[in-house]
């Protein structure tokens, strides 16, 4: 007998007919003999209707109540499919994030979860009940309704996981794993037989959707497999597990991308110590995150920066930066909204030289600007223009070996 903690989100629980499909689903599960604990999403939109209502109200909800507004969308999820396993006499019972004990801190709308208290799953598992969890939600220690913030049913899945030391964590989403890239921009992507923490939590950070960065962190941090399986078709899915010193890791395991980048550059800023901070100190005062950083210091003791930022804060950062350079005596500000980053990702690059060469070849040959470039252990990103990013990313996905890698 095994312990499975199953995540379903919004999507695979869209409607009462999907709600029914995952409850056969979950039966199938238990009917093998494994104890089961399920969490869910809200129905897909009706936490955004919910949002909606709360800002028809105000434009500023006093955040308390708005935990206590949009909490309430997993709890008619929870009750639906308990009902729904009922019905074919598989035995359920229903928790909101309050009464399973999810404790959390009382950072309303972002809360972090401190403790869980698994005695009552515990003793419905030994009973041979399923086990049905609202996502996204907790209390706090004076009794509030707390959420999670973004992918908060996955982190509240994988957090339960940990608490249950359960043999498996299973991410249930609407695709069927994790792929080499996005399958919507390369047709000859494949899906991944496994993938480390390590390379996952790069790719969620790197742009990737299929799973929450936070999520992710939590699992590797408590050891919890986890499982990206498809909703609605069979299959093995992709396992997210530490990586194995016994199996040869390839090269690669995967492209990231992301649409969302920005880049600003102040030019002609004296060069003397503390420079950095005075550009990037403001920045991040204003709550602005920084991600890719050149310096380049010219012959006339000068020195240009250039940085990458979310594109949503452009236009805050390119206004903060603009007065740092009339304070800094600097010649300009220039700004670009129409880049992208594209990334490779993998634990093979620990063991391979000449990664970086065969990247930027590869992007040559295909006549692609490089404008900035990062990297890691594990990751090289570069940035170039926006209009470039399907021929580069499917160029780099060709270059190294990707569209032959073996579908699990």
């Amino acid at each position: 007998m095994a312990l499975i903690v199953q995540k379903y989100g919004g999507t695979s629980v869209g409607d009462v007919e999907r709600i029914q499909n995952v409850a056969r689903r979950v039966k199938a599960t238990a009917d093998e003999g494994n104890q089961v604990v399920v969490v869910v999403s809200a129905m897909s939109g009706e936490t955004n209707r919910l949002i909606d209502l709360a800002h028809q109200i105000s434009e500023s909800p006093e955040l308390r109540e708005y935990d206590v507004l949009v909490s309430t969308g997993e709890q008619v999820t929870i009750a639906l499919l308990s009902m729904a396993l009922n019905k074919l006499g598989c035995p359920a019972r229903s928790y909101t994030g309050a009464q399973v004990h999810i404790l959390t801190d009382s950072s309303h709308t972002k809360a972090r979860i401190l403790d869980i208290d698994d005695q009552p799953v515990r003793t419905d598992l030994e009973s041979g009940r399923v086990v049905v969890v609202a996502g996204f939600q907790g209390k706090d220690e004076n009794g509030n309704i707390t959420t999670l913030g973004r992918g908060g049913s996955d982190t509240t899945a994988v957090a339960m996981a940990a608490a249950l030391k359960a043999d498996e964590c299973q991410i249930y989403t609407d695709v069927d794993g994790v792929y080499t890239t996005d399958p919507r921009v390369v047709s000859t992507a494949k899906r991944l037989e496994r993938i480390t923490f390590e390379e996952m939590l790069e790719m969620a950070s790197l742009g990737s959707k299929v799973l929450q960065i936070r999520s992710v962190e939590f699992a590797g941090k408590y050891n919890v497999p986890l499982r990206v399986l498809s909703s609605f078709e069979d299959g093995p899915g992709t396992l997210i597990t530490y990586e194995d010193d016994q199996m040869e890791q390839p090269v690669i395991s995967g492209i990231a991308f992301n649409r969302d980048e920005a880049k600003l550059t102040i030019l002609g800023v004296p060069d003397q110590p503390g420079v950095a901070y005075k550009i990037l100190g403001p920045i991040g005062e204003a709550n602005v995150e920084v991600d890719m950083i050149i310096q380049n210091v010219a012959a006339d003791s000068t020195t240009d920066f250039t940085f990458t930022v979310h594109r949503n804060d452009f236009e805050k950062a390119k206004t903060i930066l603009q007065n740092v350079a009339n304070e800094l005596g600097a010649r300009e500000v220039t700004g670009d909204t129409s880049i992208v980053k594209i990334s490779l990702v993998g634990v093979g690059m620990r063991s391979h030289a000449g990664v970086a060469s065969n990247m930027f070849q590869a992007l040559a040959r295909e006549s692609i600007n490089i404008q900035m470039i990062s990297t890691s252990e594990i990751k090289i990103s570069v940035v170039v223009d926006e209009k470039y990013l399907e021929l580069g990313v499917r160029a780099l996905h060709t270059a190294f070996n990707l569209d032959q890698a073996p579908a699990a």
